[in-house]
């Protein structure tokens, strides 16, 4: 049995050993902006998908492979939705006009979209260049990013 003295010694040696635990720090989370411009039509809806790196070959036309999505209702001809508590490094966006609520990008029989679609950074998009890979929409996530789509409703020439 301890004494009351051994118990007041374990308590303070416990207390101070629980003090020069380093502290572990997480990464700090980061928040990303992305802004869709040239939206034609107010029917349907801004489907938005982001991608990491690591889920690099799943980019653009996957819709299940996201580190994070939202679809909102189109409200006017530009559109701005915040994703926060990513961490810092390399990331893609895909965006749909979806307009008949499927929450995918529709293509016809050859594979060309038939509803607005943009990619991060712009990339032409054309049956010559073909679908974007990732190294060419990706972008580095720093504190407090905003990028800028535009949707493109037909491919470029």
């Amino acid at each position: 049995m301890l004494k009351m003295s051994q118990i007041s010694t374990l308590i303070v040696a416990t207390l101070a050993s629980i003090t020069t635990i380093p502290t572990v720090k997480a990464a700090p989370a980061e928040t990303l902006t992305v802004v869709v411009n040239n939206i034609r039509s107010q029917k349907g809806e801004i489907c938005i998908g982001v991608y990491s790196q690591d889920k690099a070959k799943a980019f653009p036309l996957s819709t299940t492979d996201v580190l994070k999505s939202t679809c909102q209702k189109i409200t006017g001809s530009t559109l701005k939705h915040q994703f926060t508590g990513l961490k810092p490094g390399n990331y893609a966006v895909a965006i749909v006009d979806d307009q008949n609520g499927d929450r995918k990008l529709n293509r016809d029989f050859f594979g060309i979209p038939t509803e607005g679609f943009g990619i991060s950074k712009n990339p032409t998009v054309s049956v010559q260049t073909g679908t974007p890979k990732f190294r060419d929409a990706s972008f580095a996530l720093n504190k407090n990013t905003t990028i800028n789509i535009t949707v493109k409703y037909s491919l470029d020439p």
